[in-house]
């Protein structure tokens, strides 16, 4: 079972909502902290709420490659070695595709895909290197799945994070790095405040900030689970080498109907020509993907 205790793990977006919820439940099992977060002031008010001597904080802008390689080296000068890594940065904006510039796809695919990006492709050697095995998980959402008109860019990033994540998890399970995607629905969160961090070199083209709607999502987003419950069912998951990261429940029968809907859109139709030969490359490729999901399961 994956013991947190010493080892030092570097969260994205750690300074609010799940980020901070995942700093204190991983302070709180032994493990050192390094809290990466674009916003400086939001830094320095969770230090102050965490009166430990095993965490840091670390301005970051996750879609820059060169920050995240400095952040990195800074983490493991102060805390050691980075052992955990939470990919959780993420902003959105409440938008169709279609009402959307390429500056709001540069920003939102910046931070929500690159970033995870960036963050694997910084700290995945670093762990391997090690030899002492590891855990990244990568913060995607029920919009890896669900889908609506709104928000389409969002949707975009989430899915990409998922299936990039379930191929990580394969790779790296014979360095005994595990590998899982967390999917919440509602957090108590200040995503809805996203444009407050938006670069200003992607902004020219931005749509002016509607203070109502984000008025009413910030009072939706006080029902959202509380990131402390996230944080807990997190870990727990981790324990269990758990692939998906369901911490919210209440989505279990709809994401049930819409594999459903999925299945019911397949055809019985006839065999045409190659289908042998093709149904015979297919079964290796089965029984390949069936042994990485099995090894990555074994891999506690």
């Amino acid at each position: 079972m994956l013991n947190f205790d010493g080892r030092t793990a570097f969260v994205t977006g750690g300074a609010n909502g799940i980020g901070l919820g995942l700093t204190r439940a991983l302070l709180a099992r032994g493990a050192k902290v390094a809290i990466a977060d674009i916003r400086e002031d939001a830094i320095e008010a969770a230090l102050r709420t965490l009166d430990n001597q095993h965490v840091i904080g670390i301005p970051l802008d996750v879609a820059s490659r060169g920050g995240f390689a400095d952040a990195a080296e800074e983490a493991e000068r102060a805390l050691g070695p980075v052992s955990l890594l939470f990919n959780n940065a993420g902003i959105n904006l409440f938008q169709t595709i279609d009402e959307s510039s390429y500056d709001d796809w540069d920003w939102v695919m910046g931070v929500n895909l690159h970033g995870v990006i960036n963050g694997v492709m910084t700290f995945a050697p670093r762990i391997k290197a090690t030899g002492l095995g590891g855990y990244i998980v990568n913060t995607a959402s029920m919009a890896s799945f669900l889908c609506g008109g709104a928000p389409g860019i969002y949707n975009t990033t989430k899915f990409a994070v998922r299936g990039m994540s379930e191929s990580l998890r394969y790779s790296l399970a014979p360095h005994n790095i595990g590998v899982s995607v967390l999917c919440p629905g509602l957090v108590k969160s200040h995503i809805y405040a996203s444009d407050e961090v938006r670069p200003a070199t992607l902004s020219d083209n931005a749509k002016p900030v509607d203070s109502t709607a984000v008025a009413r999502l910030a009072q939706i987003h006080e029902f959202g689970m509380e990131p402390d419950v996230i944080a807990a069912r997190t870990l727990d998951a981790m324990q269990e080498n758990r692939f998906h990261i369901f911490p919210h429940p209440e989505f279990e029968d709809e994401l049930r109907t819409v594999f459903d809907e999925i299945l019911a859109d397949f055809r019985p139709y006839p065999a045409d020509a190659g289908h042998d030969q093709r149904v015979g490359f297919e079964k290796m490729r089965r029984a390949s993907y069936a042994k990485a999901r099995q090894a990555a399961r074994e891999r506690a």
